[in-house]
């Protein structure tokens, strides 16, 4: 004789009803805790590619830079700094992937996206009579903006150098590089 619970309901269909409940439970708890596993270990792959982008040798893809050998290119990379000021942070030199690109420089760590000059490049098509030129400490910019990086060159040195810094990056990089190239090289006009 199978007995009922009070309910009327026999007491095995009661049983298996509340395991199978409890069962469910478990299963969809156990489900959650994989799932917040999972996404720990998806968090942590990201922010560790995310920590190798930083501090990692930075790949530089090669751009024209005929006077990159030049002795001009060679007096500003021997007066670059070893750190650069970016949001009032000084900023490491980073190293550069091989193959590194000619008269080229980085500087960048974990807080901070890389910041690159590039020296003895060829005028860019933007550079015009027209062109608005920044004035940092003497030397005349051309901003160029490209996707979510700033370049910022100078155009009135005897070789073409080329600041790249994140948008966010603030004002410091600028001043930094306009220093060095206001003691480094003589001043020539811009169309001449």
């Amino acid at each position: 004789m199978v007995r009922q619970s009070a309910s009327g309901v026999p007491r095995p269909v009661l049983i298996a009803a509340i395991t199978l409940g409890v069962l469910l439970a478990v299963a969809v708890a156990g489900i959650g805790v994989y799932a917040k596993i999972s996404d720990s270990r998806q968090r942590a792959a990201v922010e560790a590619a995310e920590q190798a982008r930083r501090t990692g040798p930075l790949p530089l893809a090669p751009v024209p830079a005929p006077k990159a050998g030049s002795p001009e290119c060679a007096a500003v990379l021997a007066a670059l700094p070893r750190e650069l000021t970016v949001h009032h942070d000084r900023v490491p030199r980073r190293p550069l992937a091989e193959p590194v690109p000619p008269a080229s420089v980085a500087w960048g760590d974990a807080g901070h996206d890389p910041a690159t000059v590039r020296c003895g490049m060829d005028a860019p098509a933007e550079l015009t009579p027209t062109s608005q030129l920044l004035d940092v400490s003497g030397v005349s910019w051309l901003r160029i903006d490209q996707g979510g990086d700033t370049s910022w060159l100078a155009v009135d040195r005897p070789v073409y150098v080329a600041l790249t810094v994140p948008a966010d990056a603030g004002t410091g990089p600028l001043q930094d590089l306009s220093d060095v190239l206001g003691r480094t090289l003589p001043k020539k006009p811009v169309f001449g």
